[in-house]
């Protein structure tokens, strides 16, 4: 069965990035190694700020467009056990769900103290309210995004079970069905070099102190 390319280098990257990144977030919470738990956090707000970025100049299965579909569609692929060139409308609606939940982990985690050694980097520029706010959101939305981790492995699960292996197309880049049709593939080092670019400034600008705890 011929094979078509499905997903991109700058994609498969994102995808297996966060998830060690999220798997270093969880547990240097837990440890209390903070200094990493900011690396990774910087981190995993760049991947996705330059994953946003991509969705609108990458690949067709990358953009965001191919992401919006209608209840009935999300219904329909939900039944349909068919190949999808990227995301089928169920997939679409959970990456959306991950792009937001990691967007509100982020941007929390920047207004997030533990009142005792660790403070975020925007704390001192914001209201206490907000402080309080966003170290409580910080808590409560790492566990749903948990929840939604497990939904998602789960949901892979089933489909092994169907006959459709999701996880090798996100490590090879290629699927195989008749029904598929190629599309238009970027390059995904022009995903990567957004991502340096990114990452850089958010380390200069927030993740100096903790890169040099973590060196020294």
């Amino acid at each position: 069965m011929e094979k078509i390319k499905v997903w991109d280098g700058f994609i498969r990257f994102f995808h297996w990035s966060l998830v060690l990144l999220i798997a270093v977030l969880y547990f240097s919470g837990e440890e209390g190694w903070m200094d990493v738990h900011f690396v990774a956090g910087y981190s995993v707000l760049s991947l996705i700020i330059a994953r946003l970025f991509w969705g609108f100049i990458g690949s067709d299965t990358a953009k965001l467009a191919a992401l919006l579909h209608s209840p009935k569609a999300v219904l329909n692929s939900i039944k349909s056990n068919s190949y999808t060139r990227g995301h089928n409308s169920a997939g679409s609606y959970m990456v959306l769900a991950f792009f937001c939940l990691l967007l509100v982990q982020g941007v929390s985690g920047l207004m997030t103290t533990d009142d005792i050694l660790t403070d975020g980097p925007l704390v001192q520029y914001v209201a206490s309210s907000w402080v309080e706010l966003a170290s409580s959101v910080h808590k409560l939305n790492f566990d749903i995004l948990l929840i939604a981790i497990a939904i998602h492995i789960l949901a892979i699960v089933v489909y092994r079970i169907r006959g459709k292996n999701l996880v090798k197309p996100m490590i090879t880049g290629f699927s195989a069905g008749s029904e598929l049709k190629d599309g238009e593939m970027k390059s995904g080092w022009w995903g990567f070099l957004i991502l340096v670019v990114i990452l850089s400034l958010v380390l200069y600008i927030w993740g100096l102190e903790p890169l040099e705890m973590l060196f020294s």
